[in-house]
């Protein structure tokens, strides 16, 4: 049996600079690779099969097993394999759980059928089943442009513990697309709030939480109806949070473990799952 984890992420900054011809969205963004997994197990089967310890979680509609089918038909293979996956990231969160599985279903099935593909082969395969899911090849920290497909991997950042909010609010698929087309004119700007983190980052310094950016924070309490009452909360207990990408997923830095698991009891009391977790 083959395991790969497949980590969250969160993004560190994320700019839209404007509205593409092909209707998406032009961004700069710096994704960081978070301790927070799902574990992918495979095993040699003479059939296609995929389960998941998440009953909500649906494999027709996952990026796991449009992998599959893309990874099979590029390679010409008919190889069959058992994927198991345990799920901890939590769905729709923002977080790019479903990217991540996609990301390591190409690099698992990769390795169990032989097929020697290169990374930069993976990562091509992977702009084909989303915009996040190239980034998950390689993980770590990395400077996405064009929709997100285009990606440039960072020095590793020096390491920050976190706490991941999410919030108990329901979240309906197709939010995303729907935050981006929330997003006015107004909202847009040149890139140069990443340039500037993606130098510090290269220059080995630590990441400045004020250097933090994220567009869709002056519009996520519009998308995600209750989510102000979980930032009101944070701004209350004297904690600053992030929106970690599209939402409703929040993020804090913390220096101090202690005040880290007492933020995420707290959290939890408010029926919010909280999570620590590391820069990777």
């Amino acid at each position: 049996m083959l395991t790969v984890k497949a980590p969250a992420k969160i993004n560190l900054t994320l700019e839209v600079l404007g509205k593409r011809p092909d209707g998406y969205h032009e961004i700069r963004s710096i994704l960081q690779a978070v301790s927070l997994y799902d574990t992918l197990d495979f095993s040699d089967a003479r059939d296609i099969t995929v389960t998941c310890d998440l009953p909500e979680w649906a494999a027709e509609k996952s990026q796991v097993s449009k992998a599959v089918i893309l990874l099979q038909e590029h390679a010409g293979v008919k190889k069959g394999a058992e994927i198991k996956i345990e799920k901890r990231i939590p769905l729709r969160a923002g977080l790019g759980g479903d990217s991540s599985d996609g990301a390591a279903t190409l690099k698992g099935l990769n390795e169990l059928w032989k097929l020697k593909l290169s990374e930069d082969k993976l990562m091509t395969l992977a702009a084909q089943l989303g915009s996040d899911t190239p980034f998950f090849v390689r993980g770590g920290t990395a400077v996405a442009a064009g929709r997100g497909e285009t990606v440039v991997a960072l020095p590793a950042v020096r390491k920050m513990r976190l706490v991941i909010l999410v919030p108990d609010i329901p979240v309906e698929p197709g939010k995303t697309a729907r935050a981006y087309a929330a997003l006015k004119p107004s909202h847009y700007t040149d890139g140069a709030i990443t340039q500037k983190l993606v130098d510090t980052i290269n220059k080995g310094r630590t990441v400045d939480p004020g250097s933090l950016f994220n567009v869709f924070e002056d519009i996520a309490v519009e998308v995600h109806p209750g989510l102000s009452y979980y930032i009101s909360g944070c701004i209350r207990s004297g904690v600053a949070v992030h929106l970690a990408g599209a939402g409703p997923a929040l993020f804090a830095i913390f220096q101090d473990e202690a005040a880290a698991a007492e933020f995420c009891k707290t959290a939890e009391e408010h029926q919010a799952r909280a999570y620590i977790a590391e820069t990777l």
